[in-house]
């Protein structure tokens, strides 16, 4: 967090509770990340009181925010650094991009939904974050001009991770994402190595559908 939002009263308090009870078992840079960033400011006003719950919540255009626990999971799993250059696909509420803000040097994250990503950004730019960096268009596409990447995360799933991610990622990189219908989508995390990827299973996760050219495809 960059400014005097840090602090809120009960949302605060809610948030250190928040990052004592759910989120125990992360590491300890992405506890205290989530720690400073006010979920409160990314949810509609009429859930903010839900901001803190363990679990997701509606954020208009059949979007949601991310149970607070995946988010930290999905940060955590990318084992980033201060030097890093994320790129995000489905900036959504824009919670996710404040996490990755707190933890690495830039943040590339992309949008389809015209007025998610026109609130996302709204936010996130009151919040004083200045190393996010914001596109509205297809994810499955990327950010080539920014390429290359040393994180990719995706907060859509597709049926399959679309090449041009992977062209991206930067040899020795890492990348989460959801993958499979909505009914049985698991999280994987993909590595690349030497031009080859190989690919874990996290767990099993429920994530809106990835829109655009990579969908079409399939």
């Amino acid at each position: 967090m960059k400014d005097e939002c840090r602090t809120n009263g009960a949302f605060a308090e809610a948030r250190q509770r928040m990052v004592r009870e759910q989120l125990a078992n992360l590491p300890g840079e992405v506890r205290l990340a989530m720690g400073r960033v006010p979920r409160h400011e990314f949810v509609p006003v009429e859930t903010r009181d839900l901001a803190y719950a363990d679990r997701p919540l509606p954020i208009g255009h059949g979007q949601t925010i991310s149970q607070p626990y995946i988010v930290g999971c999905m940060t955590a799993e990318l084992e980033l650094g201060p030097s890093d250059r994320v790129l995000e696909i489905g900036t959504g509420s824009g919670y996710q991009a404040a996490i990755l803000a707190e933890l690495v040097a830039a943040v590339y994250t992309v949008e389809v939904v015209e007025p998610l990503a026109r609130r996302a950004e709204s936010v996130l730019r009151r919040l004083g974050y200045g190393n996010i960096f914001f596109r509205r268009g297809d994810g499955s596409l990327g950010w080539p001009e920014a390429a290359p990447f040393d994180a990719v995360i995706a907060t859509c799933a597709p049926a399959q991770v679309p090449p041009k991610l992977f062209e991206q990622l930067q040899d020795g990189g890492r990348l989460v994402m959801p993958l499979g219908p909505l009914d049985g989508q698991e999280l994987f995390l993909f590595q690349k190595q030497g031009g080859q990827i190989s690919r874990r299973a996290i767990c099993p996760v429920r994530f809106v559908p990835m829109t655009g050219e990579v969908q079409r495809a399939n």
